[in-house]
């Protein structure tokens, strides 16, 4: 299939700004973290579902009972992806969280090749090991501050292997359907099972202040309308693996932006396991770039 005129590599830079935020309006935000996470793809739903209704709603009757499952099992997963993740951020600095948060390759490499049999190469898997090293310094370096700090890495991490289920389970649905019907669908599903949640384990919906609220929203339309929804939109045209290297940029982002409205600086240990990550992450990416390049070169001429 070819790619549309907006490139998808264009929307996945764009989404990528979009949830360097996520972790900054999450610090500010006084609501516990399941009740967060309810609210911002609660407010998501609500947004979505007007042209869903109105555009849409037809496309229902397209879905197989396997979409259904698949749809299900996808909003769960992306439900305690945000329980977990944002509980981190009460435990460990944006730096450490985001870092981990997004070392998705390490778990797509392997899903996508026991699911969907895509290859992995020698370079992905040098650019895995080189993550693997900076996620450890990160750790070390948590781990000699606070016993907390390192228990919000861990969250972290299976927060990480969470979003890259999500992503797993919703990339052949995606293909199959639009952007609307996929995006409105899973993250229905997550917010009626985050509400479950909140309401068995007791968490209180309300009230907060006026300051929470704008938070929920924003959480709701920037990180995660044009956050996630344009890395969903991008499936139909790139695999999971490319959009796990690209979400691994947001640690910039989130970092910058702690450092200016929260005051967070890094300590030793995260710029040298940021690093080694980044270093992986270029190392993949011009791994990509090159047998692209290649394909090209060696295409008979028609």
């Amino acid at each position: 299939m070819n790619s549309p005129r907006f490139f998808p590599y264009a929307a996945l830079v764009v989404g990528v700004l979009s949830v360097s935020t996520s972790a900054i309006f999450v610090k500010v935000t006084s609501a516990p973290a399941p009740v967060i996470a309810f609210y911002r793809l609660f407010f998501a739903t609500i947004l979505i579902a007007p042209v869903f209704l109105i555009k849409h709603r037809s496309e229902l009757k397209t879905l197989s009972k396997v979409d259904w499952l698949y749809s299900t099992i996808a909003g769960v997963f992306l439900a305690f992806h945000f329980i977990l993740w944002f509980e981190s951020l009460n435990y460990t600095s944006v730096a450490s969280s985001v870092v981990l948060v997004t070392l998705q390759p390490l778990f797509a490499f392997v899903g996508t090749y026991l699911f969907f049999k895509e290859k992995v190469s020698k370079m992905a898997l040098c650019s895995g090991i080189l993550a693997i090293t900076g996620s450890m310094i990160i750790s070390w370096g948590d781990f000699k501050i606070s016993g907390l700090a390192l228990f919000g890495d861990i969250l972290s991490l299976v927060a990480c292997a969470m979003i890259t289920a999500y992503l797993l389970f919703g990339q052949g649905i995606r293909k199959r359907h639009s952007l609307t019907l996929y995006t409105f669908i899973v993250y229905g599903i997550s917010s009626i099972t985050l509400l479950l949640y909140c309401l068995l384990l007791q968490y209180p919906l309300g009230p907060y202040p006026t300051t929470d609220w704008y938070y929920f929203i924003l959480l709701a339309i920037i990180p995660t309308l044009l956050g996630h929804s344009l890395f969903n939109w991008s499936l139909k045209w790139v695999s999971t693996n490319t959009i796990s290297v690209m979400i691994l940029f947001e640690p910039i982002g989130s970092i910058i932006l702690a450092y200016f409205f929260l005051g967070e600086k890094m300590i030793p240990s995260q710029v040298a396991g940021g690093s080694i990550i980044m270093v992986g992450i270029l190392l993949f990416v011009l791994e990509k770039q090159i047998k692209k390049y290649m394909r090209k070169e060696l295409k008979p001429a028609s």
